[in-house]
């Protein structure tokens, strides 16, 4: 363990598109909806530059993409992510017959609202950083389900994630025959996760949760850290009405004699989290009060950012994301890194400045501000709802001069579609409202109807299609010439930016 003391031109977007129906058209064999997808991104390609590595894409072997395929298929026969019975009865009983794999490793378990994903990696990049092997599970994914479990910073290959199902298959067909319901999906990638994070083995998993805590299927951990991101209005039909009901589910994380670390929340929500440290012994650790962000300043990619951790500042950190936000959620991770090696409680002395440095300049967070696209600039930000949306609203503001932002949004019909859009109104000149691939996207006529509301009809455009939707958003984006700043942001659910990612090459 290392010492922990101490813009080129680019072709015009609407010829790339002449021949994406034909492309479709040929692709016969394929099913037509990664058709869509894999023919848009071929035929946009060059106008995101090289593919990224940080996602992984289809397998480019056949057989194991065919392999891979039938995994997804036989997951996909299972409830889905949005449907749920609340009890970890099920992923417990197949932790039971796996040999207890959680219990092989410590964890750092995070939950919240917003920043999950982007906090998660973050830690990640830190413990990695001090040479520890890591294991991450975070949902949903952008691309491809290999996504989901992370070892060493990487997606597992194609191949291992292939093993690990048919590894973990025989005892989720065992428990699905003595529960009154089958696993679901995530409970089963769960249960993966666990099992492929105890073969490696890891030193430390980092787990985000799927939604609440108490009995999210996550929850068979004890983790020794704790993390709540900001708590805020999201799936209120199942987790509570008010920031204080919500946060009563998601204490449901903290464990007897856990550190917790808290991210600044509404005063109902602290208060629950609170009280729950007290009954279990747990030591907190307050954003604003034991750690904080220090000063911030736009910089070139990112911010420079000053952070106070539990043993003291840390300063010109360079992060490579945008917004308040992001500084804030590298505030939570470098508390929780700390906290888990023990700074400020056994030990007084920081972390390594020149190692907590290169960690964060190394962090990535597809989907989450991504810059896909020069001229004009499109960018990508999973906001889906409306929290999300305002502190995304602020970020573009603050890190692009756009002279007129053109919004794509693709939303899912069970969120605050009407929120979300409030919240980019004041920030977008036009918006070309349109659909995912998902069976939970909103119909584009019936986000159009809402987005007029809100916009004006003058100001909202209709493209079903996202392929037709970022090229018209690209076109008006245009409008004001070459040099006048015009850009595109691609928003609204995490399969909207996914799907777009593709389109544009990244992937």
């Amino acid at each position: 363990m290392s010492d922990i003391s101490g813009e080129n031109d680019q072709p015009d977007p609407s010829d790339a598109l002449d021949s994406f129906d034909e492309i479709i058209d040929a692709e016969t064999t394929r099913d037509p909806d990664l058709a869509v997808i894999e023919a848009g991104s071929r035929t946009l390609r060059t106008q995101g530059g090289p593919p990224q590595a940080d996602i992984p894409g289809r397998p480019e072997e056949p057989e194991v993409d065919k392999a891979l395929r039938e995994v997804e298929a036989e997951l996909a026969t299972r409830w889905g992510e949005t449907k749920l019975e609340p009890s970890v009865a099920r992923i417990a009983a197949l932790m039971d017959v796996l040999g207890e794999p959680q219990r092989s490793y410590p964890s750092i378990h995070i939950t919240g609202t917003n920043g999950k994903t982007s906090t998660a990696r973050m830690i990640e990049a830190l413990l990695g950083a001090f040479e520890l092997r890591t294991g991450r599970y975070t949902s949903p994914h952008v691309q491809s389900i290999t996504e989901r479990i992370s070892l060493d910073g990487a997606a597992i290959s194609a191949e291992r994630f292939i093993e690990t199902y048919q590894d973990v298959k025989p005892y989720v067909e065992m428990v699905d025959a003595q529960q009154e319901y089958r696993l679901s999906f995530f409970e089963v990638l769960t249960g993966m996760a666990y099992a492929a994070f105890a073969d490696a083995p890891v030193d430390v998993a980092v787990v985000e949760v799927g939604m609440g805590g108490s009995w999210d299927a996550t929850n068979v951990i004890d983790g020794d850290v704790a993390v709540v991101t900001p708590i805020d209005l999201d799936h209120t039909d199942r987790l509570g009405s008010t920031p204080g009901e919500i946060a009563t589910e998601k204490a449901g994380i903290v464990k007897q004699d856990a550190t917790v670390i808290l991210a600044q929340q509404p005063v109902d929500a602290a208060q629950v989290l609170l009280k729950k440290a007290v009954d279990v012994n747990a030591t907190v650790a307050r954003e604003g009060l034991e750690f904080g962000v220090v000063a911030r300043q736009v910089a070139v990619g990112g911010q420079l950012v000053t952070l106070r951790g539990l043993g003291g500042e840390y300063d010109e950190v360079y992060l490579p994301l945008h917004g308040a936000h992001q500084a804030h959620n590298a505030a939570v991770a470098l508390a929780a890194v700390e906290a888990f090696f023990g700074v400020g409680a056994q030990r007084p002395e920081p972390l390594d400045i020149d190692t907590v440095r290169k960690a964060f300049a190394a962090v990535s967070s597809p989907g989450r501000m991504e810059v896909v696209r020069r001229s004009p600039t499109v960018v990508l930000d999973a906001a889906h709802n409306p929290a999300g949306a305002r502190v995304t609203a602020e970020a573009v503001g603050e890190a692009f001069q756009f002279s007129r932002l053109i919004g794509v949004v693709g939303a899912s019909g069970d969120k605050n579609v009407r929120g979300l859009l409030e919240a980019f109104e004041p920030v977008f000149a036009e918006v070309v409202v349109t659909q995912n691939s998902s069976h939970r996207a909103m119909d584009a006529d019936e986000l159009a109807a809402v987005a007029v509301e809100v916009f004006g009809e003058d100001r909202v455009q209709v493209e079903p299609r996202l392929p037709d939707a970022l090229e018209a958003a690209i076109t008006l984006a245009e409008e004001e010439g070459e040099f006048a700043g015009g850009g595109v942001l691609v928003t609204g659910s995490v399969i909207t930016v996914g799907e777009a990612r593709l389109l544009l090459g990244k992937g």
